[in-house]
């Protein structure tokens, strides 16, 4: 089967000039050296690859190569070159280089193809990393212990260290390590045996070697085996196909006890040559240069006292020479050629292939004597040409001998003239043309063997020319454009635009680009600009006749890339001196940069201050100022141009501050209260970020009213807030200056300002007395007392403790008021409910004593039933509302009024009355009113109606009137009542 590259090459180089074949001196090419196979160790894919290729010829051929049947276009590779035939393989790529090359030589006469030549790449993992099982067998048991091979590419070699490296095991009638498998065979296991087995696999390209996981073979404890007859655990194929000339190789080695012995011999009883060799106690055959006579039946014995074991196999010759069954094939014409033409000239090539291999056979064949054919080389049926040009018309018909040549314009002879040249060969040249030289022209070639002619029609039109290109532009990322290319062309012509971005062809697809225009215009539209679009555009436009194209710079600005590799080079306690590398300007120059800083103690980054205080785009180091000591911080750098900020530089190292003095003192600092004999003091603790340093502490500072000195007490807590001196000579109440200062291992740090607290005090030891209560309504109780004439001790306020009863905790309630009032209102509570108070005097230490409690049941809790069916008269400003009396419950307070409510805007109009009746007079103001009634009782307010909403209207005179809304439910009463009266 003939492949395409083949086909499309072969059609390109099999023409060949009269002239050539008249002077006898052209022949196609021959092999002088083809490429063989080539594996390569990965970690050598730096270094060259060359693949061989090198034939004669008349003219000297040239070359084309292909990989796994498609063309290697050299052109656009710029990993792949040719020196001479050669192919040329530079950084080696382990996955896009692999695979099977063939070279074709050619050249005018004809094509041949190489052999095909493979190039792999020899590489060995590293074994998985686990743990193996340990092995357990009996002594005088055979074992096999597994190597688990990696994954690799080409031959390998296998050995197994005992216990420690370089101790291998030696292999011996007893002990065998395959090649073929890379397992390690023991026939029979003696207590030596026990220890640590590692597998050690080596590439024989790389020379890498890897190591297994250790297996550990034990002894069991349960008995020795028995003896028993040979088992082959290593066996060679029943088929092993063995090429002429190389070096065969078959396994055999058998488990047993005792330890069996190992011999070969032919089926056919012949006796193995001198060449042939015997390997590690004949575990291993040996067959160099294989040649016909050592094919046949191979047979390994493994014997001893218990009986023997047989494995047999065949050695088969293969050679792609003499093989029967080869498939034949011709790649570029077929065996048979009828009705020759000079166009069946050149080179025929014969495959043969099996499984084994192909070869290649060539052969030239030439055509002697052929009239003129212009078949393949005919005119073009229209040429179109610009005015102005030269335009070249060739006349190449195959023929031999030479035919002669003879031009028409029309059905008139073409002369040479100043601007019409006839060539030797045929051609015709035009110089200058016009309109006038368009029409038909005619090539007409004759020799003694026949004539023959080719027609075609010259069109001359009018240059095309670009009326609108693009220009040099600057634009900002993200932005979008248009780039134009418009042109006055000939009609008769196909125009087509095509750009290109920085050498490359812009492809169709791509999300920013966009061709917009119709047939004389080709803009490209550009959405959403990047940085990488910045470079030179240049749009193409293609006719019939001629290309022509215009060129623009883009310059597309962004803010600038992040700078680089930002370093503390320099701390104290409070400065730290940067330097970082520049990011680029992405079309617009840095102007300035900007230092952040993170900390443990701040959210996110913040900017910092700096000296300079404006860094500009040509300084690369700055010293950030008004650091913390002794905090670790973190520092990136931002840089600024026209644009904007760009994103920030990677982070720098952490960096601690050098510790320092502490010059933060607590805050807040106050206290009092406590138990007996106490003096509080708290502050407000330094935040770790102010702290300065190691060991950092407080030392509090206090003395009494009238004293001199101070009393120190330090607390390395950095954490602690509150100080507690007992003391019990301390007077209740008593006066004390307090400050509280810092330190740590630098030394001392500031106090805070002094201030004056008091220390604990004793709670109240007199009890208010006339204490009463009255219930107010359903849920509120009022409670009265007579103030304390005197106690020694502070008196703050009065506490009223509530309760239900004693067996209920859960409804105790307290109210505190200040020590000026003698009574309140407790509010909240159950209507209709007994309940127990009592009073006690409060300040810092607690309440004092308190009375024996006394009893208060609140009122009923007052009717549910709001007043339904309200009626209403409205005459001029004056209201008149009606509804039905509510009649309490047992359970609820009497009904002892009414109360009507009418509510405008910041304005709130009360009326009670004792009937179920109420007017009302609307004020005169320019506002909407919302009234409800309610009833009222002892237990309190009930509910109120629904509203009724007055809404006030004006008319064109000025004057006022009133509408008013109720609740529906209201409203049908209402009618209903009306209509019940106007029937009545």
């Amino acid at each position: 089967m003939t492949l395409p590259w083949i086909q499309l090459l072969l059609l390109s180089v099999i023409d060949c000039l009269a002239d050539c074949l008249d002077s006898g001196s052209y022949h196609g090419p021959r092999w002088r050296m083809e490429p063989s196979d080539l594996f390569i160790p990965v970690d050598s894919i730096e270094e060259e690859a060359t693949l061989t290729c090198d034939a004669k010829g008349t003219p000297p051929p040239q070359y084309r190569w292909s990989l796994n049947g498609t063309l290697i276009n050299l052109g656009l590779d710029r990993r792949r070159r040719l020196s001479g035939g050669n192919l040329i393989i530079s950084n080696l790529d382990r996955y896009q280089d692999v695979g099977i090359y063939q070279c074709m030589a050619y050249n005018t006469v004809g094509a041949i193809l190489s052999r095909r030549a493979s190039l792999q790449f020899a590489y060995l993992d590293h074994f998985k990393v686990h743990t193996r099982s340990a092995v357990s067998v009996r002594e005088g048991q055979g074992v096999v212990l597994l190597c688990g091979t990696p994954t690799h590419s080409g031959d390998l070699t296998y050995a197994w260290v005992f216990n420690e490296y370089p101790y291998f095991v030696q292999q011996d009638n007893r002990r065998f390590v395959s090649q073929q498998t890379g397992n390690l065979y023991i026939a029979k296991v003696e207590p030596s045996d026990v220890g640590n087995y590692t597998c050690v696999v080596m590439n024989s390209i790389t020379k890498g070697k890897v190591h297994s996981s250790p297996t550990s073979l034990i002894l069991r404890t349960d008995g020795v085996m028995g003896e028993y007859e040979p088992k082959i655990e290593v066996n060679f194929p029943d088929n092993v196909p063995a090429a002429k000339g190389s070096t065969v190789t078959l396994e055999c080695f058998a488990l047993g006890n005792p330890v069996p012995e190992i011999t070969w011999k032919r089926a056919n009883g012949v006796p193995f040559p001198s060449k042939v060799k015997m390997k590690y106690s004949n575990a291993v055959l040996e067959i160099p240069s294989f040649q016909q006579d050592d094919t046949g039946g191979y047979e390994c014995v493994a014997e001893n006292k218990m009986g023997k074991n047989t494995a047999t196999g065949r050695l088969a010759f293969y050679g792609t020479e003499n093989n029967p069954d080869l498939i034949y094939s011709m790649l570029s014409k077929i065996l048979s050629v009828s009705a020759l033409t000079l166009s069946d000239a050149g080179m025929y090539q014969c495959v043969a292939e099996n499984k084994h291999g192909v070869i290649y056979f060539a052969a030239e064949l030439m055509v002697l004597a052929s009239p003129p054919d212009f078949t393949g080389n005919v005119l073009r049926a229209l040429l179109k040409a610009k005015a102005g040009t030269t335009v070249t018309l060739e006349c190449k018909p195959q023929a031999y001998p030479i035919a002669s040549i003879l031009w028409k314009k029309g059905n008139l002879p073409i002369h040479t003239n100043d601007r019409i040249t006839l060539s030797p060969d045929g051609t015709l040249r035009l110089a200058n043309v016009s309109k006038s030289d368009a029409g038909s022209y005619t090539c007409f070639a004759r020799n003694r063997f026949g004539m023959s002619s080719t027609t075609g029609r010259l069109l001359v039109t009018d240059p095309t020319r670009i009326i609108q290109g693009p220009v040099d532009m600057e634009i900002i990322v993200g932005e979008s454009i248009v780039l134009p290319c418009q042109v006055a062309s000939d009609p008769v012509l196909d125009v087509s635009f095509s750009w290109a971005f920085n050498g490359h062809l812009i492809a169709k697809g791509d999300g920013h680009f966009e061709l917009v225009g119709g047939r004389t215009a080709g803009d490209l539209m550009i959405r959403n600009i990047q940085l990488y679009h910045a470079g030179k555009y240049i749009c193409v436009v293609d006719t019939d006749v001629e290309s022509l194209s215009a060129v623009a710079v883009l310059i597309v600005k962004g803010s600038p890339s992040p700078p680089d590799s930002v370093t503390v080079e320099e701390v104290t306690d409070s400065t730290a001196q940067l330097a970082w590398s520049p990011g680029r300007g992405n079309g617009s120059p840095i102007t300035n940069y900007l230092i952040q800083t993170r900390t443990p103690f701040t959210v996110g980054w913040q900017r910092v201050n700096t000296v300079p205080e404006i860094i500009d785009g040509n300084t690369l180091t700055a010293t950030v100022v008004d650091l913390n000591a002794w905090v670790e911080y973190e520092f990136r750098v931002l840089a600024k141009n026209s644009v904007g900020v760009g994103e920030p530089s990677p982070v720098s190292v952490k960096t601690r501050t050098e510790d320092a003095v502490p010059d933060a003192a607590p805050g807040d600092v106050g206290g009092g209260g406590g138990s007996r004999s106490e003096l509080v003091i708290t502050w407000e603790p330094v935040p770790e970020e102010l702290q300065n340093g190691e060991s950092f502490g407080y030392i509090i500072a206090f003395r009494a009213f009238g004293e001199v000195s101070w009393t120190h007490v330090a607390t390395s807590a950095p954490g602690a807030s509150r100080y507690v001196y007992r003391n019990d000579s301390i007077a209740p109440f008593s006066p004390f200056h307090v400050k509280v200062g810092t330190y740590n291992s630098k030394g001392q740090g500031p106090f805070s300002p002094v201030v004056t607290i008091y220390s604990a005090e004793i709670e109240p030891s007199g009890m208010p007395a006339g204490v009463w209560a009255r219930s107010v309504s359903a849920s509120e109780i009022e409670v009265n007392w007579q103030a304390l004439s005197f106690t020694p001790e502070r008196v703050l306020g009065y506490e009223v403790v509530y309760w239900e009863d004693d067996t209920k905790p859960e409804t105790m309630g307290k109210v505190r008021v200040p020590w000026n009032q003698t009574s309140v209102t407790v509010s909240g509570l159950a209507g209709n409910t007994q309940y127990f108070l009592t009073v006690s005097a409060f300040n810092t230490a607690g309440t004092g004593p308190f009375l024996p409690a006394i009893n208060v049941t609140t009122k009923k809790p007052p009717p549910a039933q709001p007043p339904l069916n309200v009626e209403w008269t409205l005459i001029g400003f004056q209201l008149s509302l009606y509804w039905e009396p509510v009649l309490a419950m047992e359970s609820e307070s009497e009904v002892t009024g009414y109360q009507s409510e009418m509510i405008g805007k910041g304005t709130l109009n009360t009326l009670t009355t004792t009937n179920s009746t109420a007017e009302l007079t609307l004020p005169g103001d320019d506002d909407d009113y919302i009234i409800h009634i309610q009833t009222l009782s002892e237990g309190g307010l009930g509910p109120a109606s629904d509203p009724i909403q007055i809404h006030q209207l004006s008319n064109a005179h000025g004057s006022k009137a009133w509408s008013m809304d109720i609740s529906p439910l209201s409203l049908l009463l209402s009618i209903a009542l009306s209509t019940f009266r106007l029937t009545s």
